[in-house]
């Protein structure tokens, strides 16, 4: 018997090929979704081109049924498995046991129309037990997830298809809208409305530096009198003042800069004394496996890895039989699992490690079809090194690992100490408090300190010792005395310390994940790809580690908020989720909701075409502020963001720089922005050789020097050097920059010049055409002939591949295999696919590069290793 298996992925098929049975199984990969709607004009069939719902590719009149294509990229992929299909005697779906891998599954039925029976088999962990397993307990597949998927995937079309089109006619171009996304958008709009709208308080304590048995101790003032001191929390974020149910004097003591210093100076020769010792241990117990959500945030926090990349390492992971499916809402470990981890627990640290009963931890109810937590497959629970793991696969195996050997493990037991000093001065009583920490029983710490040179220093390092101290004791001054510090404890220093409240931080992608997740908005599957949507839409770009908005984000929200508020309500994005479990568990018809939410009064339909009418773009593309930005405005246009204000009387524009942030907005800022682009042309004087005006202008992308006046056609323009400010700019400097490129010397190799100029992106030297970026310390203005030559030769070098593996086996084309700015990749044809964290440009092949570009999409590549 010929049994055909299809997956998603090359990666996925050979791995599951070796726990196959020998003999007559042949896998394939189907290469994720085979047919979707269509992406495009073109992908509609001709047939359907003048109907009205073409465009969405969803007959909204017609039960809402959608109109699905195989993109022209999967025709190919199309063809091999139906030609695999026709030599089979049973067709195995094995695709991820999901709602998306159901509608895989689902697809390809549609498409190939099997005549041989059919066996849905899921698994969620590709290891030999687990596919053997699966093929002796097949089912049918679950249209109820199917119906989910379709209806998830209906209703994005609808929101991204026909609200789009009216932020391109009200806002500018290349903007979309999205079900999840624009909630998350709202989100950071709302966080840095926070930041704006901010008011900062000052206030402040002291921080004392005491000391005994050569152990230092760190102690803060509390309080004065009886009264505690204010902190960051006892202030309003819109005034800067203290909260309104707190009495200065009364409730908390607010010290200024003047009474901590001298207080500072006070307190070291004054007597101390222990007035009280508070202990209290607790006990902490370990966290739930990871689900996909909070790997993302655990791996964005430890490893500073992006949802994406953590979801492609796990990808990875997966599809190799390291761990089991990591898209799922579900905390529950199988028994094997559980068995396995405890056994390990028992082995590595001994039985007192072990936690006294079997933990198992609740999902929530929105739990999906995936029914195992992240964890290492199978029930060995080999470490990273045992598996020979390297890389940043095997960082993010170290942490699920360790996360699932944790829930099996003892509660830690941890006596946290306060100890509490008085001193008095002039007549006023001053608290000081220290605190300790200290492992009773480090339980389940002791795996997640696993792999450090030292486990038991490591344990230490988290604790925070106090020396041995007792209430009635007495500080014994502050001079070098090893005898009398036997006595007592020593005040080594005091120091006034001011603080200034800070704004409501920005979110991180570990924040929002959470915060989304917290919310019960969207999945935690598709959180990568909104956060990396939302970044590639131009509504957020990254500063570190933090998610920034921009005024395009802004704007956008406003539309949002005033036309589809219902489309943004955390709430209500929630309720869509509980929709679709529910149509998921087949307690809900999808039809019925998705008439409503399309068609109904207050539908999509009807809001967008009442938008098209009544919104005013001008209005809806503001963004002020009075309270902070005085009368000025920020609007986004079609080429940007700029900010509208009046100097002299007129009111003028200026374009706002791509990087600042509306967090970062003053007035005096927008003032300065607006004043320099409508500062006027100055006449730095007239050019030697060519007989025209030389004259420092500025425009929407800042200063610049023109030769010839306004009048002339195209005159000559030259934005000034990086560092140069226009008040720096005399005739001399600004006939230099007028005169760029300087020709440096001829290349010895062509005879070809090397010239030195500025250009959109900064300075440059330039060779035919090689172009390389001058460094910081490079100055293109006095830059010499050598300096230039070794530019250019770098960028040369950096435009060959670093190894050509030899010729493509269907184009004959050279694979490559380079070393670019996110990592090495093989490349052919146009398509890149970056290496696996285990494989190198030296040592990858030719065949481990196929399978990259396969999985990457590379047509050709497919063709070949179908």
């Amino acid at each position: 018997m010929n049994r055909l298996v299809v997956v998603e992925s090359p990666t996925k098929a050979q791995t599951i090929r070796s726990f196959l049975p020998d003999g007559d199984f042949h896998v394939e990969a189907s290469m994720g979704h085979i047919r979707d709607l269509p992406a495009s004009a073109e992908e509609i069939p001709s047939e359907y081109e003048d109907e009205d719902w073409a465009r969405l590719g969803v007959k909204v009149t017609n039960g809402f049924e959608p109109l699905y294509v195989v993109p022209s990229k999967k025709k190919g992929v199309v063809r091999d498995l139906r030609e695999a299909l026709s030599d089979a005697d049973v067709l195995y779906i094995a695709t991820d046991e999901d709602r998306e891998g159901e509608s895989i599954g689902w697809h390809l039925l549609n498409v190939l129309e099997p005549e041989v029976p059919v066996r849905r088999m899921v698994f969620h962990e590709i290891t030999q037990d687990a596919i053997r397993g699966a093929l002796e307990d097949t089912r049918d597949l679950d249209m109820h997830l199917v119906e989910a998927q379709k209806t998830r995937r209906i209703l994005d079309r609808l929101v991204g298809y026909s609200i789009s089109p009216l932020l391109w006619r009200k806002i500018k171009p290349k903007l979309s809208a999205g079900r999840v996304q624009s909630v998350a958008v709202r989100l950071l709009v709302q966080q840095e409305t926070e930041r704006i709208t901010f008011v900062p308080a000052t206030y402040w304590d002291l921080e004392a530096r005491l000391s005994k048995e050569e152990i230092g101790v760190d102690a803060e003032m509390t309080h004065l009198n009886g009264v505690r001191l204010a902190a960051g929390r006892d202030f309003d974020e819109d005034t800067g003042r203290l909260k309104e149910d707190l009495t200065e004097g009364e409730d908390v003591v607010l010290l200024n800069e003047e009474q901590a210093t001298t207080l500072a100076e006070q307190l070291p020769e004054q007597t101390w004394r222990i007035a009280d010792i508070k202990e209290r241990t607790r006990t902490k117990s370990p966290y739930a496996p990871f689900i996909t959500s909070t790997l993302q945030q655990e791996a964005n926090r430890k490893l500073n890895l992006s949802s994406g990349r953590t979801m492609s390492v796990a990808q990875s992971l997966y599809e190799n039989g390291y761990i089991t499916y990591m898209r799922t809402d579900s905390t529950n470990l199988s028994s094997k699992a559980v068995e396995g981890a405890r056994r390990t627990v028992t082995e590595r640290y001994g039985g007192e490690y072990l936690s006294d009963k079997v933990r198992q931890y609740s999902s929530s109810e929105s739990a999906q079809e995936a029914h195992e937590a992240i964890r290492p497959a199978g029930s060995d629970m080999k470490t990273k090194d045992e598996l020979g793991l390297r890389g940043i696969e095997g960082a993010l195996y170290d942490l699920i690992w360790k996360r699932t050997l944790a829930t099996q493990m003892a509660d830690a037991k941890v006596r946290y100490t306060n100890v509490y000093f008085d001193a008095e001065v002039d007549g006023s009583v001053a608290r000081f408090r220290a605190s300790g920490k200290k492992f009773d029983f480090p339980g389940f710490f002791r795996v997640l300190v696993e792999g450090s040179d030292d486990p038991e220093a490591a344990l230490r390092d988290r604790e925070r010792p106090l020396p041995s101290l007792e209430v009635g004791e007495t500080s014994v001054g502050s001079t070098p005395d090893s005898a009398s510090e036997d006595q007592g404890f020593r005040v080594r220093s005091v120091e006034p310390l001011g603080h200034e409240t800070q704004p409501p931080s920005r979110y991180t992608e570990a924040s929002l994940v959470e915060t989304l997740e917290d919310e019960g908005i969207g999945r935690p599957s598709t959180y990568a790809t909104i956060i990396d949507t939302i970044q590639d839409r131009g509504y957020v770009r990254k500063e570190g580690s933090s998610l920034v908005p921009t005024f395009t984000a802004f704007a956008t929200n406003n539309l949002m908020e005033a036309q589809f508020k219902p489309l943004v309500d955390v709430n209500f994005t929630a309720q869509m989720e509980d929709v679709l479990d529910d149509i998921a568990r087949g307690e809900k018809k999808p039809t019925p909701y998705l008439r409503d939410f399309y068609l109904g009064d207050d539908g999509v339909e009807p809001r967008v075409e009442e938008g098209l009418d009544e919104i005013d773009g001008r209005e809806i593309s503001s963004v002020s502020f009075p309270d902070q930005w005085g009368d000025y405005v920020v609007r986004v246009g079609r080429y940007g963001p700029y900010v509208e204000g009046t100097l002299n009387e007129s009111t003028v524009t200026a374009s706002l720089p791509d990087d600042l942030a509306p967090g970062e907005v003053t007035e005096e800022k927008l003032q300065s922005i607006l004043e320099e682009a409508n500062a006027g042309d100055r006449v730095l004087g007239i050019h030697p050789d060519a007989d025209k005006p030389v004259l420092l202008k500025s425009g929407p992308y800042g200063p610049y020097i023109q030769l010839g006046d306004d009048e002339e056609n195209d005159p000559k323009r030259v934005s000034l050097p990086p560092g140069v400010e226009p008040e720096d700019v005399d005739f001399e400097l600004g006939l230099q920059i007028a005169n760029l490129p300087r020709v440096l010397g001829e290349h010895p190799d062509t005879g070809s010049p090397i010239k030195a100029n500025i250009g959109r992106y900064g300075p440059y030297v330039q060779h035919e055409g090689t172009f390389a970026s001058l460094r910081d310390n490079d100055d293109v203005l006095t830059i010499e002939f050598e300096r230039g030559l070794e530019l250019i030769r770098a960028e040369e070098d950096a435009n060959k591949p670093d190894r050509v593996l030899g010729p493509h086996p269907k184009t004959e084309e050279p694979v490559e295999v380079w070393n670019g700015r996110y990592g090495p990749y093989v490349k052919h044809d146009g398509t890149n696919a970056s290496l696996k964290d285990d494989q190198s440009i030296d040592a990858v092949t030719m065949e481990e590069a196929l399978d990259l570009l396969a999985e990457k999409g590379d047509s050709a590549t497919q063709e070949v290793r179908s």
